[in-house]
């Protein structure tokens, strides 16, 4: 049980909880059987990649004892529990793979391909060599939102503001580093916060902020609940600065925010979006990543992906493998292989 939470910075919730109880009775009916234990890292608990994680865990999971899948119940891995476990975010999360500290996560892709490559944030004798990719699961985008009346208009008047960068090991810190950088801005330039959104979220409305970073699916609930309550611009991240970013970031590619997705930002605005994956450990075995595949694109997962969150509609298999920028795992391999979607 002191395993769940060996991975310091997570904790698990809601469905993690469920799944607690259900390994206490486990063990009553099923000691021979093997027990499997998956820790699936996501993000913040109020972000995007939580309730989707939670979503994943369920698909993947089978808990001994559980009814077989072509009679209504689990279509996970025989014996598997696995575990959403709320995280500071990607960078912590291909960390804690790296450590054992957990099995799998969700990160976005820029992220997984400098740490398993050594580049960008990473050094190639840091360089976490044992992620491998099961899929790519939908796009972020990269949201930088500003209180009304500040005189922010676009990246470069963050100069001297308030700026909530994102928190520690999260993808948003990365990624508003390096779009500031393409503006000519360095963090000195500015008074940065590096807190949790929630926080940014407070001190926005409390005035103490003048602007905010956040990577996630548009629309992202923090950003709207704010809009109601908080008079808002949605800034554009876009323009010639980015050209040379773009370069040596292919992941990120122009996307747009839709009009009407917030209270008061009625246009689109351009933006970059990021691919979201789930990685796993090398580690584990073939056969366990088959099932796990198996189980994320199973009819079953499918109704329960379109009828949970909102975003869960937009995890397709059609797009499994778009944008994916590190190696499939072997097992994930096979089961795409099968779906002739690859050679």
């Amino acid at each position: 049980m002191a395993g769940l939470d060996k991975t310091r910075g997570t904790r698990p919730t809601g469905w993690s909880l469920f799944i607690l109880a259900t390994l206490v009775a486990s063990f009553a009916v099923a000691s021979a059987q093997d027990i499997k234990f998956f820790r699936l890292g996501t993000g913040p608990s109020n972000g995007t990649s939580y309730p989707i994680g939670e979503m994943i865990a369920g698909a993947i999971s089978n808990p001994p004892g559980s009814r077989e899948c072509e009679k209504g119940g689990s279509c996970g891995v025989p014996g598997m529990i696995a575990v959403a476990q709320s995280t500071a975010g990607s960078v912590g999360n291909v960390e804690a793979i790296g450590k054992s500290g957990l099995d799998g996560a969700i990160v976005q892709a820029d992220v997984a391909f400098w740490a398993y490559y050594g580049a960008g944030i990473y050094t190639p004798g840091g360089a976490i060599r044992d992620l491998r990719a099961v899929a790519n699961l939908y796009r972020d985008s990269i949201h930088l939102v500003a209180r009304s009346g500040v005189g922010v208009a676009s990246v470069a008047d963050l100069k001297g503001k308030r700026v909530a960068m994102g928190e520690p090991g999260s993808g948003t810190l990365v990624d508003a580093q390096l779009i500031i950088k393409a503006f000519g801005l360095k963090e000195a330039d500015m008074r940065p916060a590096y807190i949790k959104t929630e926080q940014a979220i407070d001190q926005m409305i409390e005035g103490r902020l003048d602007a905010l970073f956040l990577v996630g699916m548009a629309p992202s609930r923090e950003i709207a609940e704010l809009a109601e309550r908080l008079p808002i611009e949605v800034i554009p991240i876009a323009g010639a600065e980015l050209d040379e970013l773009r370069k040596t970031t292919p992941f990120f590619v122009e996307t747009a925010i839709p009009g009407g997705l917030y209270k008061g930002a009625d246009k689109p605005t351009p933006t970059l979006g990021i691919g979201a994956l789930l990685v796993v450990s090398s580690r584990l075995s073939g056969d366990t990543v088959y099932g796990i595949t198996r189980a994320l694109w199973h009819k079953n997962t499918r109704a329960a992906l379109d009828s949970g969150h909102p975003l869960g509609k937009r995890i397709q298999l059609e797009s499994a493998l778009q944008g994916v920028p590190i190696p499939l795992h072997p097992g994930a391999e096979k089961y795409y292989r099968e779906a002739k979607m690859m050679d």
